[in-house]
């Protein structure tokens, strides 16, 4: 069989792009927390790529992607047995399987990562270790599977999810939400400022953020052709609209142009176009950017101010519910003239396609949440989750890593 050379230097190209996510979420999320635990932040985003990889390596790229039943897959590829450079038709006949797998395993790695927003400055770096490895296997491989394996009920369905909203963001950012129950709140947590200790670390996070976006979206149509660019041009409208949304709101209530809430918004509408990237037109993807924008501002602003969940840097509030949003727009606006196959959505006259879409949301969700808070609760129970109150007050990067900042 053979293989499409230009293919697969841009799919190369994107596989690194997409590695830059990490590090890029590592100085968003180092910056939205207090001065005394940025390197503890960074450290479990960091450490994640190491982990993740040799997990993926060893299982979970065979479990998520081997030919299985429909809700996990086989261990053909136990130890990237048979995972060469020959193609595997059912992902793409144009790459070998090898660059796949790879490519797969960086959207892996930021998953994982996106869900230590929830515990932040207060859980112990051990237990995130061990909890990173039992949820790799038991929550996200098997969704992976579900929408994208060969065989998954999910994709069986018809379920559209171009680039990871169900996968990675639903999944990642309800599974945030039970970690954050489970953990408790910070010591002191509304009684005392916790604001971000480096706007500028965050707005650099955001930026490598958007780059990686771009072949995060675009790569995974899985080849260098015109769709793959109007899944970029999408991917960069709805995080523009998004931003500026929020900013917009934000300014109307307090006055003040937050560059903070700019950086948020376009993260925002970046998650919410993530499902629907190679599916719509731009215009939709402004709309689904100004949904999300509008959305994950008040979903935040609900837990911050009518809830004491202190879920401490909203994956669920972005991640979550920005996912939840683009799943379902994609099944609103799905354009047959783009996506494969012909699939239209709601305005294109096929109804059906929004109950697809909600049947993969509602499936996602209760099961990352569910599974999550019992790996949560066991770990808890077992190990424990939480630092002691006085190292929590010293902060983590002196006693989980002995390292400061200055």
């Amino acid at each position: 069989m053979a293989l499409n050379q230009a293919d697969i230097a841009f799919l190369f190209i994107c596989t690194g792009l997409v590695f830059l996510m990490t590090p890029g979420l590592a100085f968003f999320y180092g910056g939205l927390v207090r001065k005394k635990n940025v390197l503890s932040m960074m450290a479990k985003n960091f450490v994640i790529i190491a982990l993740v990889s040799m997990i993926w390596f060893i299982c979970a790229f065979s479990e998520g992607f081997a030919t299985g039943n429909g809700f996990i897959g086989g261990m053909a590829y136990f130890g990237f047995m048979g995972v060469g450079w020959d193609a595997n038709a059912a992902y793409s006949a144009d790459i070998p399987l090898i660059l796949y797998a790879a490519y797969q395993m960086m959207f892996a790695i930021i998953t994982v990562a996106i869900i230590s927003s929830a515990v932040a400055e207060r859980v112990k770096f051990s237990s995130f270790l061990v909890f990173a490895t039992v949820w790799l296997i038991l929550v996200y491989s098997p969704v992976a599977h579900w929408v994208w394996g060969d065989g998954g009920w999910l994709h069986t369905l018809g379920a559209l999810d171009f680039a990871g909203g169900t996968v990675v963001h639903i999944n990642c950012g309800f599974a945030a939400l039970a970690l954050a129950i489970v953990i408790g709140p910070r010591k002191n947590y509304k009684k005392e400022p916790m604001d971000p200790s480096n706007i500028p670390y965050v707005l650099l996070g955001l930026g490598l953020l958007w780059i990686g976006w771009f072949a995060f979206n675009g790569g995974s149509e899985l080849a260098a052709d015109p769709r793959a660019v109007q899944a970029m041009l999408n991917t960069h409208m709805a995080a523009c609209a998004a931003g500026l949304m929020w900013m917009g709101i934000g300014w109307k209530q307090t006055g003040k142009a937050s560059l903070l809430g700019f950086a948020t918004g376009a993260l925002a509408g970046l998650v919410a176009i993530t499902p629907a990237a190679g599916f719509v037109d731009t215009w939709a993807a402004i709309v689904i950017g100004l949904g999300s924008g509008s959305l994950c501002y008040f979903t935040l602003l609900f837990r911050n101010t009518r809830t004491k969940i202190d879920e401490s840097l909203d994956a669920w509030a972005v991640h979550g519910c920005g996912g939840v949003w683009g799943a379902i727009a994609t099944g609103i606006f799905a354009s047959g003239a783009i996506s494969v196959g012909g699939v239209n959505g709601l305005i294109f006259g096929n109804a059906y396609q929004v109950w697809i879409q909600a049947i993969g949301v509602m499936a996602t969700m209760v099961y990352s949440f569910g599974v999550t808070f019992v790996i949560a609760w066991v770990i808890n129970k077992t190990l424990g989750l939480r630092v002691k109150d006085e190292e929590e007050y010293v902060g983590l990067d002196i006693t989980q890593h002995g390292e400061t900042l200055s």
